[in-house]
C-alpha cells in the first residue's frame, strides 16, 4: 500500500534503507553493520586456535556431507517400507521429525515448503512427548531454538570468513511467514579468490557450529542434576508440575501441583523417566491383582448381576457406582468367579499378586482378585505421600498425557518448580534442531550449504584428476541433482505419511 502511494513511496523506501529493512509479502528482513566490529574481533582472536577450530569444522563438514546422504537414503528406504504397512509406527514418527521438522535452507523457496510442512505436522500432532511432536504450548521453545541455531550457524560462517580474509558486509535476521532465521553478507569476489580449502573452512563452519551447539546442549542436559544440585534434588520421585483440567487425575482425591509420585502399582518412581517407563509396562502387561483373604472377600462382596460387555469382558457392578469395581478370582472349584467390591478397601494395605499362590501366608485362605475391566483399561494405584493413594481407572496413556512432571524437587519453597523443566525442554529442542540442522544442511543439495561444500571439495580433490573445470562442474551438478532429489523425496514422502494416514 505504501509503495503504491506516490506521496509516501519515496519516504517509505528511504526509511527502510536507513534501518536496513526489507519488507515483502510473507517476508521481513533486517540487515545491519552494527555487529561488524564484534565479528572482526572474533575473527582475529587467537588466529592459530581459530585455524585449528575451523579445520576441525572442515573435516566434520565433509564427513557430515557423506553421512547425511547415507542417513537420508536409509530414511527414504524406511519410509517406503513403512508405506507398505498398515499404519506408521512411533519409530517412523521420530524419523520424520528428524528429517523434516528441522530442515533449514538459505533459499526462501525451500523455507516456504518446510514451513508449510512444519505447520501441518504440528497441527496433526497433539500429544506431549518431547522430541516427537510439537504441542502448541512448546512453539516458543521451537522457534527460539530455530532462531538461536540459525544465529550460531551464521556466526560460524562470518567468523570463518574474516579468519580467511574475506570481507564481511553485515549480519541480519529474517522472518519468513513464521519461520525465523539469520544470514551473513559476505563479499562474493573475495570468496572466489581464496583457495578451495579456505572456502571449505568457511562453508563448513555453519554446520560445525550447529554440531558444537548440539553437543554443548547435550552436556548441559546430562549434567543438569549436578548443575542444579544446590537448589534442586533428584531421585526421590516425580514432582507434579501441572494437571490438565480434563485429566482423570484431577479431583479431590487426585494429584495436585507439588505432589511427589513415588510409585505406580508395585513400580517405584524416582523420576520422570520411571513414570513413563512404568506406565508403558502397565499398559503392555495384564492387569495386576490384589490379595484378599476369604473372610474379607465374603464380607465386602454382595450379590450382583453378571453380564458381558461387547468386548467379551465381564461386568458385575451397577453402572451408577463410582467406588465399586468388578473383580474376578478363581477357587479350586470354580475358575471364574466375580465379585463387586469397594475398590479402595480391597487395594489399601493389600499385596499385589498374579495368582493365588502369591497370596498364601500363615495358612490363611486368600485369593488374588483382579479388576475385570474393559480391554486396555487399567486400575492403577498411584502413591504420592503423605496424601491418600490415588486410584486411577482408565487407559494409562490418558494419565501420561494429562499430568506433567519433573524429576527436580526444589530444596526451598521460593524456588520455581518449572525452571528445571524449561531448561530441560529447551536443551532438548536445541539438541534436536541444531544437531539435525548440522546434518541436513550438509546434504549436497541446491541452495543448501552442502552445495558449496561439495563444489569446494571437488575443486580441492579432483583438480588434478579432472583437469577441465567444466567437467568438474558437470560432476558436481549431477551429484547435487541426486542429493536434491533424495532430500525432496524424503520431504514429499514425509508429508504423505503424516497427512494421508
Amino acid at each position: 500500500v505504501l509503495q503504491s502511494s506516490s506521496s509516501l513511496k519515496a519516504s517509505y523506501e528511504d526509511w527502510l534503507v536507513n534501518y536496513g529493512l526489507s519488507v515483502s509479502p510473507f517476508h521481513m528482513r533486517w540487515q545491519t553493520a552494527l555487529f561488524n566490529r564484534q565479528f572482526y574481533n572474533w575473527g582475529r582472536w587467537k588466529p592459530r586456535f581459530l585455524y585449528l577450530w575451523f579445520s576441525m569444522g572442515m573435516v566434520f563438514g565433509i564427513v557430515a556431507m557423506f553421512g547425511s546422504v547415507i542417513l537420508l537414503g536409509k530414511t527414504l528406504i524406511q519410509t517406503l517400507a513403512q508405506m507398505l504397512t498398515e499404519a506408521p509406527t512411533a519409530q517412523n514418527d521420530r524419523m520424520l521429525q528428524v528429517v523434516v521438522s528441522v530442515l533449514k535452507s538459505s533459499s526462501e523457496g525451500c523455507e516456504l515448503m518446510l514451513t508449510i510442512f512444519l505447520m501441518r505436522y504440528s497441527i496433526l500432532k497433539s500429544s506431549h512427548v518431547p522430541g516427537v511432536n510439537l504441542p502448541v504450548s512448546q512453539l516458543s521453545y521451537f522457534f527460539s531454538a530455530i532462531l538461536i541455531s540459525g544465529v550460531i550457524h551464521e556466526v560460524g560462517h562470518g567468523v570463518a570468513a574474516i579468519r580467511e580474509q574475506v570481507r564481511f558486509n553485515g549480519f541480519g535476521i529474517f522472518i519468513f511467514i513464521v519461520y525465523p532465521g539469520a544470514f551473513v553478507d559476505l563479499f562474493t569476489t573475495h570468496l572466489q579468490l581464496i583457495s578451495p580449502v579456505q572456502q571449505l573452512r568457511i562453508f563448513c563452519a555453519g554446520v560445525w557450529h550447529n554440531f558444537v551447539l548440539g553437543v554443548v546442549s547435550f552436556m548441559v542436559l546430562f549434567l543438569l542434576p549436578a548443575i542444579l544440585f544446590p537448589f534442586y534434588y533428584t531421585g526421590v520421585g516425580a514432582l507434579v508440575t501441572e494437571v490438565a483440567e480434563d485429566s482423570p487425575a484431577n479431583g479431590p482425591r487426585g494429584l495436585f501441583v507439588g505432589d511427589i509420585v513415588t510409585s505406580l502399582q508395585d513400580c517405584p518412581i524416582y523420576g520422570v523417566e520411571d513414570w513413563n517407563s512404568c506406565l508403558g509396562d502397565i499398559s503392555q502387561k495384564s492387569q495386576i491383582g490384589y490379595c484378599i483373604n476369604a473372610a474379607t472377600l465374603q464380607q465386602l462382596s454382595f450379590p450382583a448381576r453378571v453380564y458381558r460387555r461387547l468386548d467379551g469382558t465381564v461386568e458385575c457392578c451397577s453402572n451408577n457406582s463410582l467406588t465399586d469395581i468388578c473383580f474376578s478370582y478363581s477357587t479350586n472349584l470354580d475358575s471364574h468367579r466375580y465379585a463387586c467390591l469397594p475398590a479402595r478397601k480391597v487395594i489399601e494395605a493389600s499385596k499385589v499378586c498374579r495368582t493365588n499362590a502369591d497370596c498364601q501366608k500363615d495358612f490363611v485362605p486368600s485369593f488374588c482378585v483382579t479388576p475385570s475391566l474393559e480391554n486396555q483399561t487399567r486400575l492403577i494405584r498411584v502413591k504420592h505421600p503423605p496424601h491418600m493413594d490415588m486410584l486411577f481407572v482408565g487407559h494409562p496413556t490418558h494419565l501420561q498425557y494429562t499430568v506433567s512432571l519433573s524429576s527436580f524437587v526444589p530444596r526451598h519453597n521460593f524456588l520455581s518448580i518449572d525452571l528445571p523443566v524449561v531448561i530441560e525442554t529447551f536443551c532438548k529442542y536445541l539438541i534436536s534442531l541444531s544437531g539435525a540442522l548440522a546434518v541436513i544442511n550438509a546434504v549436497p543439495c541446491f541452495a543448501l550449504d552442502g552445495q558449496w561444500i561439495l563444489n569446494s571439495f571437488l575443486e580441492a580433490t579432483l583438480s588434478s584428476l579432472i583437469v577441465e573445470k567444466q567437467n568438474r562442474e558437470l560432476v558436481g551438478f549431477l551429484i547435487l541433482l541426486a542429493g536434491s532429489t533424495l532430500l525432496a523425496a524424503n520431504v514429499a514422502l514425509g508429508l504423505w505419511m503424516v497427512t494421508a494416514r
